[in-house]
Protein backbone atom coordinates (compact mmCIF):
# COMPACT_ATOMS: atom_id res chain seq x y z
CA UNK A 1 0.00 0.00 0.00
CA UNK A 2 1.14 3.78 -0.85
CA UNK A 3 2.39 5.79 2.09
CA UNK A 4 -0.52 7.65 2.84
CA UNK A 5 -1.30 11.30 2.74
CA UNK A 6 -2.02 12.66 6.34
CA UNK A 7 -2.15 16.21 6.89
CA UNK A 8 -2.35 18.60 9.98
CA UNK A 9 -3.93 21.74 9.82
CA UNK A 10 -5.58 24.51 12.52
CA UNK A 11 -9.18 23.89 12.58
CA UNK A 12 -9.18 28.02 12.44
CA UNK A 13 -7.35 28.19 9.06
CA UNK A 14 -9.64 28.60 5.88
CA UNK A 15 -10.76 25.11 4.12
CA UNK A 16 -9.00 24.24 0.82
CA UNK A 17 -9.44 21.64 -2.23
CA UNK A 18 -5.78 20.39 -1.37
CA UNK A 19 -6.82 19.44 2.18
CA UNK A 20 -8.60 16.19 0.63
CA UNK A 21 -11.13 14.75 3.25
CA UNK A 22 -11.31 16.85 6.87
CA UNK A 23 -11.74 15.11 10.27
CA UNK A 24 -11.85 17.20 13.32
CA UNK A 25 -9.75 15.24 15.89
CA UNK A 26 -10.91 17.34 19.38
CA UNK A 27 -13.29 16.31 22.12
CA UNK A 28 -14.64 19.91 21.73
CA UNK A 29 -15.77 21.90 18.88
CA UNK A 30 -13.57 24.98 18.06
CA UNK A 31 -14.61 28.12 19.03
CA UNK A 32 -16.63 30.57 17.11
CA UNK A 33 -16.21 27.79 13.93
CA UNK A 34 -19.41 27.26 12.35
CA UNK A 35 -20.05 23.45 10.96
CA UNK A 36 -20.10 25.33 7.19
CA UNK A 37 -16.84 26.95 7.53
CA UNK A 38 -15.09 23.76 9.32
CA UNK A 39 -16.01 21.12 6.60
CA UNK A 40 -14.84 18.21 8.62
CA UNK A 41 -16.67 15.17 7.32
CA UNK A 42 -16.30 13.82 10.25
CA UNK A 43 -16.29 14.57 13.46
CA UNK A 44 -14.19 11.93 15.51
CA UNK A 45 -14.43 13.09 19.03
CA UNK A 46 -13.37 9.20 19.85
CA UNK A 47 -10.10 9.30 19.10
CA UNK A 48 -9.29 12.38 20.58
CA UNK A 49 -7.58 12.24 24.07
CA UNK A 50 -9.59 11.77 27.32
CA UNK A 51 -10.67 14.69 29.27
CA UNK A 52 -8.48 13.89 32.12
CA UNK A 53 -5.30 13.49 29.83
CA UNK A 54 -6.20 16.87 27.90
CA UNK A 55 -6.62 18.54 31.06
CA UNK A 56 -3.23 17.13 32.65
CA UNK A 57 -1.27 17.74 29.78
CA UNK A 58 -2.35 21.22 29.52
CA UNK A 59 -0.41 22.01 26.43
CA UNK A 60 2.88 22.51 29.04
CA UNK A 61 5.96 21.71 26.67
CA UNK A 62 7.11 19.67 30.71
CA UNK A 63 4.30 17.14 29.69
CA UNK A 64 4.97 16.42 26.04
CA UNK A 65 6.92 13.30 26.45
CA UNK A 66 4.24 11.85 29.18
CA UNK A 67 1.21 13.33 27.23
CA UNK A 68 2.79 11.30 24.07
CA UNK A 69 2.95 8.50 25.87
CA UNK A 70 -0.66 8.29 27.40
CA UNK A 71 -2.77 9.71 24.33
CA UNK A 72 -0.51 6.42 22.40
CA UNK A 73 -1.71 4.14 25.07
CA UNK A 74 -5.53 5.85 24.84
CA UNK A 75 -4.60 5.14 21.03
CA UNK A 76 -3.79 1.60 21.67
CA UNK A 77 -7.13 0.59 23.70
CA UNK A 78 -9.09 2.24 21.43
CA UNK A 79 -8.69 -0.11 18.56
CA UNK A 80 -12.48 0.97 16.63
CA UNK A 81 -11.42 4.95 16.56
CA UNK A 82 -8.19 3.91 15.03
CA UNK A 83 -9.96 1.87 12.06
CA UNK A 84 -12.37 4.39 11.43
CA UNK A 85 -9.52 6.74 10.45
CA UNK A 86 -7.59 4.53 8.71
CA UNK A 87 -11.20 3.97 6.36
CA UNK A 88 -11.17 7.44 5.53
CA UNK A 89 -7.11 6.90 4.53
CA UNK A 90 -7.54 4.11 2.36
CA UNK A 91 -9.58 6.64 0.20
CA UNK A 92 -7.03 9.47 -0.10
CA UNK A 93 -5.58 12.57 1.33
CA UNK A 94 -7.00 13.12 4.79
CA UNK A 95 -6.17 16.56 6.74
CA UNK A 96 -6.48 16.00 10.43
CA UNK A 97 -8.26 19.00 11.79
CA UNK A 98 -7.55 20.56 16.01
CA UNK A 99 -8.04 23.66 17.52
CA UNK A 100 -4.68 24.45 19.73
CA UNK A 101 -2.58 27.18 19.37
CA UNK A 102 0.54 24.90 19.54
CA UNK A 103 1.25 23.49 16.29
CA UNK A 104 3.48 21.30 17.06
CA UNK A 105 2.49 19.92 20.81
CA UNK A 106 -0.91 18.55 20.13
CA UNK A 107 -3.17 15.80 20.17
CA UNK A 108 -3.19 15.55 16.01
CA UNK A 109 0.33 15.55 16.07
CA UNK A 110 0.74 12.38 18.03
CA UNK A 111 -2.09 10.76 16.25
CA UNK A 112 -0.54 11.38 13.31
CA UNK A 113 2.65 9.81 14.41
CA UNK A 114 0.90 7.08 15.45
CA UNK A 115 -0.90 6.59 12.60
CA UNK A 116 1.81 6.56 10.11
CA UNK A 117 4.60 5.19 12.33
CA UNK A 118 3.67 3.39 15.28
CA UNK A 119 0.96 1.27 14.05
CA UNK A 120 0.12 -0.35 11.00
Amino acid sequence: MAHPDLRIKRAYEPAAAEDGTRLLVDRLWPRGVSKEKLAAAAWLKEIAPSTGLRDWFGHKPEHAEGFRKRYTKELDANLEAVAEIRQWMKRGRVTLLHAARDEVLNNAMVLRDYLLHAHS
